[in-house]
């Protein structure tokens, strides 16, 4: 089974913001809003060429990720090399992506919560560019809403991500990195 986590905030306020990007990414791809509640997190299961694939978005605010993400391996036996992690990277340039795989939390407070849940970082990322050269204050960045402008730019980057997560499913993440990176 894999696992794709999107990272995010729940509730309304943070619709549309830099921070929910995992979120925005797995709502499109996934294209349905019957989301089921289990594991502090909302998901649904697929079955994507034979593969039994959950789809995940922690319910416990960003910084809590961990919890839910353990839960959800737990509860699976989830192999850490079948996760994936979508998230926002205020170290990337906007409409850049990068995949990685056992890599520092790089400041994300998500990623450092779900490191400390699962005692490792062997996970592998999707890691989505917002960085702005205007970027002054990092919280009111992260948690400020995309403009119009760049959610036009993100709603033609889709695809790749959708693409991403397919190749991440089927051919595991070294040969999504040399295709995708």
């Amino acid at each position: 089974m894999k696992l794709i986590v999107g990272l995010g905030n729940p509730g309304k306020e943070y619709e549309n913001t830099r921070h929910n990007i995992g979120f925005m990414i797995l709502d499109e791809y996934i294209n349905n809003n019957l989301w089921k509640n289990k594991f502090d997190g909302f998901y649904q299961i697929k079955t994507i060429n034979n593969e039994k694939v959950l789809f995940l978005k922690p319910s416990t605010y960003m910084n809590l990720s961990g919890n839910s993400v353990r839960k959800a391996v737990d509860f699976y036996h989830i192999r850490m090399e079948d996760i994936l992690i979508i998230q926002d990277d205020l170290d990337l340039p906007f409409q850049t992506h990068r995949i990685k795989k056992n890599s520092s939390s790089g400041g994300h407070n998500g990623i450092k919560s779900i490191i400390s849940s699962l005692g490792n970082n062997n996970f592998c990322r999707l890691k989505i560019g917002i960085a702005s050269a205007k970027c002054d204050d990092t919280i009111d960045y992260v948690l400020g809403k995309f403009s119009k402008h760049e959610m036009e730019i993100i709603k033609k980057q889709y695809q790749t991500y959708h693409d991403i997560i397919k190749s991440f499913i089927q051919d595991g993440v070294d040969k999504t990195m040399c295709k995708f990176n």
